[in-house]
């Protein structure tokens, strides 16, 4: 059968026609356009492209729904909900003090004891970031920064200026930046860094086949220069600790934080720890050149001695603690503070400005109070920037308060300083909060250095925190608004996120 398909003609009559009718024969024209008995039969279709000849049932569809939904609740319930370790100790901890005590930390972290090099405690932004700055600006191999804040502020620039410089001048820059402390930085901040020549990666950035381990990050604030100059402490690269924060319509003055620097065998076991979120973050192993420190750096030497020091004294030790969560829920961040609680004799001061201890460490704060220590934690007040952390760390004042600790809220503003000491001759500084998240979560590292004389460069800071902090009474607290005791309930929910 032919299809026969007619197309008009335009009609455009001359002058000479006009009035006259065409003839119908004359507008249209038989065309022949195709013969469709030809093809008529589409081709068969491969079986593998074929469409199921049904849909699956709804009970089918429904029950995978039921299912996927009943799993997803059950992991949000162990994420919630899950007990942490207790973290006994049964056996008798050597007294702080002791030397023996140091064989126990290295032990039982499986951290050897380094001779420590120089260090030096420098508090609040206005004196690290210079000197921070001023280390970038004198590197002649190596810098490696990894930070959990990388703001883009007017100090987030002035480093990015500093290493950019460097970069060009043929300096090994190498830049992790965790990709949910840093949220707020775009990625293209960091072009003209790496257009000079550096590299800038994301720790756990947001991609499928990260979803399984969104909750860890790097909470790190490190800075190593050459392999020998390090930087170790809470603060990271923002507003924050520079010109301060505004809430409510109040100016708030900067974080409270500081920095530790450190030189020799204490710098290089850093950049160590460093090379670890490198590799997870770039997938690169760090060797050669890249980890060897560019110079030696001479060690003290101990008192009385005319040598250098080739071993840690029981006077003078260093363990650098790189803290990362393991299957088994374990780290030594959280071991660490064990120990140290364990062996304190005579006082425990900690800063921190997430004060959520779990139901172990609260016990052993409490047992430490009971056999005659001096517990005192300084904590942030009502400016505390994360306010369920405030919320879940007042829920537990009651049971520390009974239990003899000392707690005294900051007032001015933000503390956000991550310090232990005990005894007087141990000092931990570094990124650990006191609460479960650095305990259990993130990824941490702390200087743990025996040194009576470094101790006693906080004394001034903390003679000054504690000024400007207000002492709370089991009283007050048990007068708190129904209000507050509510929201902490609903707070405690999120208690081992905080």
């Amino acid at each position: 059968m032919d299809l026969v398909i007619c197309r008009s003609k335009p009609y455009n009559p001359s002058p000479a026609a006009s009035g006259m009718v065409t003839s119908a024969a004359s507008l249209f024209e038989p065309r022949r356009l195709v013969n469709l008995e030809q093809n008529v039969t589409p081709p068969p279709v491969p079986a593998r492209l074929r469409l199921a000849p049904h849909l699956l049932p709804r009970r089918v569809l429904q029950a995978i729904f039921v299912s996927a939904t009943i799993t997803l609740s059950a992991l949000l319930i162990v994420v919630l909900f899950e007990p942490g370790l207790s973290y006994e100790i049964h056996a008798p901890v050597p007294a702080a003090a002791a030397p023996a005590f140091i064989e126990t930390l290295a032990g039982a972290l499986d951290q050897s004891a380094l001779v420590p090099g120089r260090a030096d405690l420098l508090a609040d932004g206005a004196h690290f970031y210079p000197a921070e700055l001023a280390q970038i600006a004198g590197a002649r191999a190596s810098i490696h920064l990894e930070a959990f804040i990388f703001h883009q502020t007017p100090i987030g620039q002035r480093f990015l200026d500093a290493l950019t410089e460097r970069a060009r001048a043929g300096i090994k820059v190498r830049v992790v930046v965790d990709a949910i402390g840093s949220l707020p930085t775009a990625d293209r901040f960091f072009d003209p860094l790496r257009a000079a020549g550096a590299q800038v990666v994301w720790y756990q950035p947001f991609r499928w086949y990260t979803l399984k381990r969104w909750n860890n990050r790097t909470h790190r604030e490190l800075l190593i220069v050459d392999g020998n100059q390090a930087w170790i402490g809470g603060a990271g690269i923002g507003s924050a600790w520079d010109s301060g924060t505004r809430r409510d319509d109040i100016a708030l003055p900067p974080w409270r934080d500081l920095m530790v620097h450190v030189d020799g065998a204490t710098a290089h076991a850093l950049q160590a720890v460093f090379a670890q979120s490198w590799l997870e973050a770039s997938g690169e192993i760090l060797v050669g050149s890249a980890m060897k420190p560019l110079a030696p750096t001479a060690l003290p030497i101990p008192s009385g001695s005319t040598e250098l020091a080739s071993t840690y004294t029981a006077e003078r030790a260093a363990l650098v603690i790189g803290s990362a969560p393991t299957g088994g829920r374990a780290t030594r961040a959280r071991t660490m503070f064990a120990l140290l609680v364990a062996a304190a004799r005579q006082n425990i001061w900690i800063d921190s400005p997430y004060f959520v201890p779990d139901l172990a460490m609260r016990r052993a704060l409490v047992a430490a109070a009971t056999r005659g220590v001096r517990v005192t934690a300084v904590v942030p007040g009502q400016y505390n920037n994360h306010t369920i952390a405030r919320l879940a760390s007042r829920r537990h004042y009651g049971e520390l308060l009974q239990g003899g600790v000392h707690l005294l809220e900051y007032q001015p503003g933000m503390i956000h300083t991550k310090l232990v000491q005990v005894d007087d001759v141990w000092s931990a500084v570094g990124s650990t909060n006191f609460d479960n998240r650095s305990f259990g979560l993130n990824n941490e590292v702390n200087l743990l250095l025996r040194d009576a004389a470094f101790a006693a460069q906080f004394e001034p800071t903390k003679a000054d925190y504690r000024a400007h902090s207000r002492e709370i009474s089991f009283a007050e607290w048990q007068q708190r608004s129904a209000a507050e005791r509510a929201l902490a309930w609903a707070g405690s929910i999120l208690e081992r996120q905080e």
